[in-house]
C-alpha cells in the first residue's frame, strides 16, 4: 500500500493490529528498504510512521517512506521464518548478520577418516558425504557432556591426530585405561576397530537404544547362568548409561534423518499453520483447516491432513550454510522453556504420527499449551 503522511491516518488503520513481517520502501529504487518483524503492525507503524514528537530521539521514518509492503504472520515462529527468507532475498550479503545466527552444536561421527573419531562442531558439512551429523543441541557444552559420556562406554579413539600407526608409538592415557582399542601403536586390527565405530555409529542413529539392548541382553544371559556379581556389574553400567541417553533430547537425531512436522498457529481464522522439516530444511507455512470444505466433507480429517502435507515440495539439494541456518532457526524454537505450537518427529521408519498430529491441531487452535516434561520432549 502507498504512504502518504498527509492521509497517514487513513493508512494506518488500514493496516491490520496484528503480527506482521513488514518492509518499509521510499520513492527512490536505489534506497534500502526497511525490513523487521513485529507483534502488533499497526502500533509499530505508528511510531515509525506517525507525526514525529519534539524532542524525542525515538527513530522516524515519515518522510522517507512512499510503500508499505506487510505479511501477516500467526506465530513469532512463522515471523522469525518469514523475515529470515525476506531479508536472504533482498540482502543477500548481509542477511546472516543481521540475524545474529548462532548455528545449532552437532555431534560430528568422521567416517571419513581411516580412523573414525567423533567431535563437536557448528560447521554442517555435505549430508550425503560419509560422516554422520546429529543434533542440534542446546549448547556445545551439552553436546560436549554427552559425547563424552557415551564414549565412556566404548573404545573408540578420542585423540584428534591423522593416525601413523606405529609399534612403537608410547600411546595415550586412555590406551592405559583399557578406554580405547589404541590403533596408534596397532593395538587391534582394522576390523576390529571398524567394528566399534560401526557399534557407536548405531548408539548415535538409536539414541542410545542399541546399547541399551546389548547390555540388557547380556545380563540376562549372565543371570541366567547364575553369574550374580557379573549381573549386577553389567545392571550398575545399564544405571549408568542410562545417566548419558537422559542427557539426549528426543529432538537430537541424525540430521539427514531428520524428519518432522510443526503445527503452528495462523493468521487464517479457523486454521493452522504446518511446516515440514526434512534433512533440516524447514518448508512452509501450509494453512490447514480441521473444518472441511463442502466437497471434502466424506473425507476424514487424517487423509486431509496427509494430503495437505503431501502438498508440500520434495526437499531439494540445499546449500550447506542454508541447511545450517535452518537448524539455527529450528533450534532456536525447540530449546524455548515456554514454545507456541508442537513439533511432531518421525519415527525410524519415517512414518509420522497421524493420530498424534490431530490431536495437537486441535490444542494449537484451542491455544493449549503441549505438557512440558522435565527434559524436551515430543508432545504426546
Amino acid at each position: 500500500m502507498e504512504f502518504v503522511p498527509e492521509r497517514d491516518a487513513d493508512v494506518l488503520a488500514a493496516v491490520p493490529a496484528a503480527p506482521a513481517v513488514f518492509q518499509l520502501r521510499g520513492g527512490d529504487a536505489a534506497s534500502e528498504p526497511y525490513v523487521s518483524k513485529t507483534a502488533n503492525l499497526r502500533r509499530r507503524l505508528q511510531r515509525l510512521l506517525g507525526p514525529v514528537e519534539e524532542r524525542t530521539r525515538r527513530l522516524s521514518l515519515r518522510g522517507r517512506v512512499r510503500w508499505i509492503e506487510f505479511a501477516r504472520t500467526g506465530s513469532d515462529f512463522e515471523s522469525g521464518f518469514v523475515l529470515y527468507r525476506a531479508l536472504r532475498e533482498i540482502f543477500p550479503k548481509t542477511y546472516g548478520k543481521r540475524l545474529r545466527f548462532r548455528f545449532a552444536p552437532l555431534v560430528k561421527l568422521h567416517l571419513e577418516n581411516e580412523f573414525p573419531r567423533a567431535s563437536v562442531t557448528t560447521r554442517l558439512g555435505k549430508l550425503d558425504g560419509p560422516a554422520r551429523y546429529y543434533g542440534p543441541f542446546l549448547s556445545r557444552s551439552a553436546a560436549e557432556k554427552f559425547m563424552n559420556d557415551s564414549l565412556d562406554f566404548f573404545k573408540m579413539r578420542r585423540c584428534v591426530d591423522d593416525l601413523h600407526p606405529d609399534p612403537a608409538f608410547p600411546g595415550c592415557m586412555y590406551s592405559d585405561m583399557k578406554m580405547c582399542l589404541a590403533p596408534c601403536f596397532k593395538g587391534c586390527t582394522d576390523a576390529e576397530y571398524s567394528g566399534e565405530v560401526a557399534r557407536v555409529q548405531a548408539y548415535l542413529d538409536s539414541g542410545g537404544s542399541s546399547l541399551v539392548r546389548e547390555i540388557s541382553a547380556q545380563r540376562d544371559v549372565a543371570a541366567e547362568r547364575l553369574a550374580f556379581e557379573e549381573a549386577a556389574a553389567l545392571h550398575a553400567r545399564l544405571e549408568k548409561l542410562h545417566a548419558a541417553t537422559v542427557q539426549l533430547p528426543d529432538v537430537v537425531r541424525r540430521i539427514d534423518q531428520w524428519q518432522a512436522v510443526m503445527v503452528q498457529p495462523s493468521a487464517i481464522p479457523k486454521s493452522v499453520a504446518l511446516f515440514v522439516v526434512r534433512a533440516g530444511m524447514i518448508s512452509g507455512p501450509v494453512a490447514f483447516s480441521p473444518e472441511p470444505p463442502e466437497h471434502t466433507r466424506s473425507q476424514s480429517l487424517e487423509a486431509r491432513l496427509r494430503e495437505a502435507l503431501d502438498s508440500f515440495a520434495p526437499a531439494g539439494k540445499a546449500a550447506t550454510v542454508e541447511t545450517m541456518e535452518h537448524l539455527a532457526l529450528l533450534k532456536r524454537w525447540l530449546y524455548r522453556s515456554h514454545r507456541t505450537g508442537e513439533i511432531f518427529l518421525a519415527d525410524g521408519r519415517g512414518d509420522l504420527p497421524m493420530r498424534r498430529i490431530v490431536r495437537g491441531i486441535g490444542r494449537v487452535l484451542r491455544g493449549e499449551q503441549a505438557e512440558q516434561e522435565s527434559r524436551l520432549n515430543l508432545s504426546s
